[in-house]
């Protein structure tokens, strides 16, 4: 079954405006979700869609998707560094209101084309590899994660760009099982280096995101990592000049 998985840049002819929280998703069941779902999916696909259409055009991908036949399986979404500075950009993500995602009319501002940046740096968002919040998960750990990445660096580099960052934790498992993200090993293991660290400015609210929080603390202490560790944020960085 791995061995069938294609991994490729993400173009306009299939746009994965949402994650893959839910499992998998193809043309047939990206537009549909519960009934009884309160999430406003519609106010989303529109939004989201116009702003991944727009970088597309713009910078010529903004994703790595991995697929398996007709469903895509896993997904590595990246910006350039200028646009994540943007007024308006908020978090970017992608299933959340201003400010965790991109303001509503975020597509309609001007973006820097390619040879108007400065600071050739891409940042990576997401990465996720089926649904990290499915019981059974047969595509994490197969190494589906390490071919995008290494997707996205071929891809870099051909294109022009000179760094790519990566935000990561320290090495637990509840950051593999039910986030986008990665601890920082994984990404030493692509080449990338610790360039900073500091408090995650999501993961200091207690009464938001308490026991997420408390998790990680617990598993930080159950290796021999300070407790107050397992909240920061490692950003780390590979250079392709």
């Amino acid at each position: 079954m791995i061995e069938d998985v294609v991994v490729e840049p993400m173009t306009e002819e299939f746009i994965l405006w949402r994650c893959l929280h839910g499992g998998p998703l193809s043309r047939d069941t990206i537009d549909q979700w519960s009934s009884g779902d309160k999430t406003p999916w519609k106010r989303y696909r529109d939004r989201n869609t116009a702003f991944l259409v727009k970088l597309t055009r713009t910078y010529g991908a903004c994703a790595i998707l991995a697929r398996d036949g007709d469903r895509i399986v896993g997904h590595l979404r990246f910006y350039p560094k200028s646009v994540c500075c943007k007024e308006g950009a908020g978090g970017l993500c992608l299933q959340q209101d201003f400010p965790a995602s991109p303001a509503e009319g975020f597509s309609d501002s001007d973006f820097l084309e390619p040879a108007q940046i400065e600071d050739r740096t891409l940042v990576v968002h997401c990465l996720m590899t089926g649904s990290p919040q499915q019981k059974e998960n047969p595509y994490q750990r197969k190494g589906i994660g390490t071919c995008m990445v290494n997707a996205l660096i071929e891809w870099a580099k051909v294109n022009g760009w000179e760094r790519i960052e990566a935000g990561s934790f320290e090495d637990l498992p509840i950051i593999y099982d039910i986030t986008g993200s990665a601890g920082h090993t994984f990404w030493e293991k692509m080449g990338f280096r610790l360039v900073d660290r500091h408090p995650h400015p999501d993961l200091q609210d207690r009464s938001r995101f308490g026991e997420f929080i408390k998790a990680l603390e617990e598993q930080a202490k159950s290796i021999g990592i300070p407790p107050e560790r397992a909240t920061d944020r490692l950003v780390m960085c590979l250079d392709l000049t």
